[in-house]
């Protein structure tokens, strides 16, 4: 399986400096740094249509979508369904990313999953926030901060991954109780916060009940990315705070990424700014 994921992730590959040719902002270098952010939900590596399991499938969507830091939810390990794969480490190894938090948050007599980061920088202060809401299902936010090296610089950037509950309620209580946590209830409003993951945000309302009052401000506009062969529901999405800029943001939907998972990945072009000093 090593072998076969290895392979996958040689295909399709796109190089941080295509992508730094590739972007329409003309500023000075030294004032800022250009990445790539893609939140999904990869269910797995099982197919929302098909129902197979094919992790491969996964690795080469992630390495076409070459990102600098990957959000994900529902990443296994050890299941039976999955093949008994440690996912994490398996799609850690398969994207070339050596950097990887993993936050365990369902488990069962054999195995479980939850939320992982993979990052291109190095990873420091990781920690898991319980969002588990009474008896509900547990759910949870898994940070870190990513030192980011470039241009010169150094800056440390807070990741933010989380899947929240499915009823209106429990999504508000879950914000409610992470904005009010530590650390991110005591972090400088400059400090550069990425927050992303599957919010099952059905009406695309948790922004401005939630997250813009707390100087969050959405990556680009509402985009659908489930289901993923029909995608009518924005349930994920990407949100930013302090030294940060949205070049923009997108939904991949050809027809790998259908069949992947049943969610579609959504992938935040990002300027990193205040390099200067």
């Amino acid at each position: 399986m090593t072998e076969q994921l290895s392979k996958a992730s040689g295909w399709f590959g796109i190089s941080e400096q295509r992508r730094l040719e590739s972007g329409k902002t003309a500023v000075k270098p030294s004032l800022l740094m250009q990445f790539r952010v893609v939140s999904w939900n990869i269910h797995k590596g099982i197919g929302g249509a098909d129902r197979r399991y094919r992790l491969e499938r996964i690795i080469e969507v992630l390495t076409h979508l070459a990102p600098d830091v990957a959000l994900l939810q529902e990443v296994a390990e050890d299941m039976p369904r999955s093949r008994f794969h440690d996912q994490p480490s398996a799609l850690a190894e398969a994207l070339e990313i050596k950097h990887l938090a993993f936050g365990p948050e369902h488990r069962f007599r054999m195995g479980g999953y939850g939320n992982a980061i993979l990052s291109r920088w190095p990873l420091t202060d990781i920690s898991r926030v319980d969002l588990t809401i009474g008896t509900r299902k547990k759910r949870g936010a898994l940070t870190a901060r990513a030192h980011v090296h470039g241009l010169g610089h150094e800056r440390s950037l807070v990741l933010v991954n989380m899947h929240l509950g499915l009823a209106g309620s429990e999504r508000g209580l879950q914000l409610e109780r992470f904005l009010a946590s530590h650390p991110f209830a005591h972090l400088q409003k400059r400090t550069p916060i990425v927050l992303g993951g599957d919010l099952n945000d059905v009406w695309g309302s948790l922004g401005p009940r939630y997250l813009q009052p707390a100087g969050f401000g959405r990556c680009g506009s509402l985009l659908n990315t489930f289901p993923a062969y029909l995608p009518v529901r924005p349930l994920d999405g990407v949100f930013l705070r302090g030294d940060l800029e949205a070049r923009g943001i997108s939904v991949p939907k050809n027809k790998l990424a259908k069949q992947a998972s049943d969610h579609l990945p959504l992938v935040a072009d990002l300027n990193l700014v205040g390099l200067e000093g």
